[in-house]
């Protein structure tokens, strides 16, 4: 009998070798193992661009929303309606995080009177306010450029500058944010989105910001969610 089984002990691990060859008990499992990692990549991939998009709707609708607002704003304009719609814009982008990882910059851009006998010849940002956390100054300039320079008629950097015509002016909206992402920065890598957005006032004659119950201003020299 122990030489019988010795005997038939090829055959049958021939047979266990071609059951086991025709098995296919689990190959839906290993299919799985094998593309779970690209599956989870994509996913990954998808949710962050996802984010993303979001994240520059979100910053646009910002600058776009309170250029707009500051914009519409009739006969004056006081340092209470620029507070509100500065509060409301950061508002809008707390599903982001914008009040700590952003900043929003309202410029008035006007004529000066700089000329001979104060004839408006030049452009000058009248006043500046802003709002957030993030250390990031304007790139058209401060509260000031451009007062006495008869000579300047635009502001901004070069190839995006920007004037006002005779006898308005132009809310201009910068809106800087460091994007969050939400699930690596390994993805897309560490990026600050950026957008501006400006309006003619309208019918508004009088430019200067007034400041009617005596709240703080929103400096641009602070920093502050």
């Amino acid at each position: 009998m122990h030489l019988k089984s010795i005997l038939m002990a090829p055959a049958r691990a021939a047979r266990f070798t071609a059951r086991l060859r025709g098995c296919e008990s689990g190959l839906a499992f290993v299919e799985f193992a094998l593309s779970l990692p690209v599956l989870t990549t994509l996913v990954l991939v998808g949710l962050e661009t996802a984010n993303l998009a979001m994240a520059h709707l979100r910053v646009s609708n910002i600058a776009m929303l309170a250029s707009d607002n500051a914009s519409r704003v009739r006969d004056s304009i006081d340092e209470g309606d620029v507070t509100e719609l500065l509060t409301g814009a950061k508002m809008t982008g707390d599903s982001i995080g914008f009040r700590n990882h952003g900043r929003i910059i309202l410029s008035s851009i006007e004529p000066n009177t700089a000329g001979t006998n104060g004839a408006s010849t030049g452009q000058w940002i009248r006043w500046q306010r802003c709002d957030g956390a993030k250390v990031v100054s304007s790139s058209y300039g401060t509260q000031g450029t451009g007062q006495n320079n008869a000579s300047l008629q635009a502001v901004g950097p070069a190839g995006n500058q920007i004037a006002a015509s005779a006898g308005t002016a132009i809310m201009l909206v910068e809106v800087v944010y460091d994007y969050q992402p939400l699930v690596s920065n390994a993805i897309f890598g560490a990026r600050t989105i950026r957008y501006e957005s400006a309006f003619n006032v309208r019918q508004r004659t009088n430019q200067a910001i007034t400041n009617v119950n005596s709240i703080t201003p929103k400096s641009c020299n602070t920093y502050a969610p």
